[in-house]
């Protein structure tokens, strides 16, 4: 079965950092692009970040400079450090993997598999 789970959710002040997990199985990690999805009540699920295996990052306008997506492909883990974060955002965080190419932020219709979500507050 294919699993993608998250971790490292959790509430912090304005200005504080999180680091969020993915790890993965039950697909050939590789082969697919893996993006960080958030999404607050109410509103479409927003691309945060994506990265291929070969470690090609690309992000949001709003995250960038702050926030870090990298991948461990002998883990079949990859991660989200955020840094400076700000109240707008809160919102529950999700992994997920598909076979994009070239691997960038695209509409989360694209994704193949997905996690169950973390929470990040920020307040």
């Amino acid at each position: 079965d294919v699993q993608l789970v998250e971790s490292g959710g959790g509430s912090v002040q304005a200005g504080g950092s999180l680091r969020l997990s993915c790890k993965t199985s039950g697909y050939t990690y590789t082969r697919y692009c893996m993006h960080w999805y958030r999404q607050v009540p109410g509103k479409d699920r927003e691309g945060v970040a994506a990265i291929s295996s070969g470690g090609r990052p690309t992000y949001a306008d709003s995250v960038k400079g702050r926030f870090t997506i990298d991948s461990d492909n002998a883990k079949a883990t990859f991660y989200l450090q955020m840094n400076d974060l700000k109240p707008e955002g809160t919102a529950t965080y999700y992994c997920a993997a598909g076979l994009i190419a070239p691997c960038t932020i695209v509409h989360s219709h694209g994704m193949d598999y997905w996690g169950k979500g973390t929470q990040v507050t920020v307040s």
